[in-house]
């Protein structure tokens, strides 16, 4: 019993001391070296943090660029998808819905142009991006509430347009708190 018993309390102290000791030391200091020193990466404006670059946040705001739906409203501590399959009675009426509302605050825009990502929620529910596009077709709407002309709203969304990974992984991008962001900085 005491050859089993010894190595059996030896591995069992190691192995404690090196998956909650070690590793969690060695992982806290890789995110010390990451963006945000393993915090996250804030947004700042006027001095205040006014969020995470990397969870999605609402603006349904007229004069915001509007978010990607969420099928959590945008809470961080629980991140999920609806899991409705797209022939779901009820992901059909919701999806319609927010086809609606775009409609009614951008009535400019025809409904087949619609990108499927403004109507949809992300897997996660805290997608922070947009595509390019879908920041693009709610200029008309911005630059008539904001004053703001169209061209120069498309220069803003075109700065704050980030490229596939490597310029191969993924798709472009627009960070849309970011971006609104820097569209109450314009004077």
């Amino acid at each position: 019993m005491k050859t089993n018993l010894i190595p059996a309390i030896r591995l069992t102290v190691v192995m404690l001391i090196l998956t909650s000791v070690i590793y969690p030391l060695v992982v806290a200091g890789i995110a010390k070296l990451a963006p945000g020193g393993g915090k996250g990466v804030t947004v700042e404006a006027n001095g205040k943090v006014v969020g995470y670059a990397l969870v999605g946040q609402k603006f349904t705001d007229d004069k915001y660029f509007n978010s990607r739906p969420s099928a959590v409203e945008y809470n961080a501590a629980g991140s999920a998808g609806s899991n409705k399959a797209p022939s779901n009675p009820d992901y059909l009426k919701a999806v319609e819905a927010r086809i609606d509302t775009f409609m009614v605050h951008n009535p400019t825009v025809k409904k087949a142009d619609i990108p499927a990502e403004l109507v949809t929620a992300s897997g996660s529910g805290l997608d922070p991006d947009l595509s390019p596009e879908a920041a693009k077709i709610q200029i008309a709407r911005v630059a008539k509430v904001r004053g703001i002309s169209a061209e120069r709203l498309t220069q803003l969304v075109d700065e704050h347009t980030h490229g596939p990974l490597f310029g191969v992984f993924g798709p472009s991008t627009v960070n849309v708190l970011k971006l609104n962001v820097a569209l109450d900085a314009l004077k």
